[in-house]
């Protein structure tokens, strides 16, 4: 072998070392801030809460997990007498695709196609959230404060929210100008049903006693609703927000199949018709990070807006995660 193969080699080496390096430092770092933080409300330190956590049987059946899974999707692929099965690419296959420089189907880390299609669902998606956020909220908060306007929308709502997403891709393309609101608005549908009746059940869900003290208090309509509805219904929100997260990226995937000339649906579309079927798995597993960033981004803001909740929740020996 001779040194301008040895080189290249190296070089390869590299490319698929480093994104691995990268992404293995960013998640001990990730691991060492989360256990700095329940070391503080446990009042123990960040060295005895990380042994506690490496020694618990939950962290051990985190990772049993993920190497089960990837065991047998190697096994499936490669072992099991599944023709099915075998058509599908294994994870050396898919990493070291994912993972190349010159990646032989056209997509991996570090192409410019691989971020345009992240890109364009990272905006449909954000954008379809924050328009379900800015009006599903509010409209559940009416749902749940007014009685009349409750017995009025509800019954709609709920005739309208079992219809799928794909079923109101044509109706978008005709009243919408362009694709693009199209496929927002297949997203957002999903999304403000989640939104909108969690925040109906969170006020629902307020005791009684607290209306009645609000009231012998002196305060008036407006005052109950922000000191008493809105921060009473507040984990409920949350938690319909991060279910709405997830809900809309699953609608998306679909719209971009169908409608859309980028983004990650229409990546894993493109695969199956072309028979890139590694490109299939990168645009999945893409999918999940994504969402999964998402989610504890919206997880992150709801403990910084209710860290009364954390407080109340440590006191008792809980934690907001549980």
């Amino acid at each position: 072998m001779d040194k301008g193969e040895v080189s290249k080699l190296y070089i390869m080496s590299m490319n698929f070392i480093m994104p691995i390096v990268v992404i293995s430092a960013f998640a001990i770092w990730m691991f060492y801030h989360r256990q700095k933080k329940l070391a503080f409300f446990s009042g123990i330190s960040t060295g005895e809460q990380i042994r506690k956590t490496l020694t618990s049987q939950k962290f051990w059946l985190l990772i049993l997990g993920f190497v089960l899974t990837i065991g047998f999707w190697y096994v499936a692929v490669y072992w099991l007498p599944f023709k099915a099965f075998h058509r599908l690419p294994g994870p050396d296959e898919v990493i070291t695709e994912w993972l190349s420089r010159y990646p032989y189907y056209g997509i991996s880390i570090y192409t410019k196609e691989y971020y345009v299609h992240i890109l364009y669902s990272t905006y449909r998606a954000t954008t379809a959230f924050v328009l379900a956020t800015l009006l599903g909220v509010p409209f559940g908060l009416i749902m749940g404060w007014n009685r009349r306007f409750y017995e009025y929308s509800f019954p709609l709502v709920e005739m309208i929210r079992p219809i799928p997403p794909l079923a109101w891709v044509p109706l978008a393309i005709l009243m919408l100008p362009g694709v693009e609101p199209a496929v927002i608005f297949v997203t957002f549908l999903v999304a403000f049903f989640v939104t909108a009746l969690n925040t109906l059940l969170g006020v629902q869900s307020i005791d009684e006693a607290y209306f009645r003290a609000a009231r012998c208090l002196g305060a008036n309509s407006k005052e109950i609703l922000y000191d008493v509805v809105i921060p009473g219904s507040l984990p409920y929100i949350f938690t319909g927000l991060q279910i709405a997260m997830g809900a809309a990226w699953f609608s998306l995937v679909a719209g971009e199949m169908i409608a859309a000339q980028y983004g990650l649906g229409y990546l894993i579309w493109q695969g199956y018709s072309l028979v890139k079927y590694p490109t299939i798995i990168i645009g999945m597993l893409t999918l999940g990070i994504i969402g999964y960033i998402s989610s504890v981004a919206i997880r992150y803001v709801g403990k910084k807006l209710m860290a009364w909740r954390e407080q109340d929740l440590s006191g008792s020996g809980a934690t907001y995660d549980s």
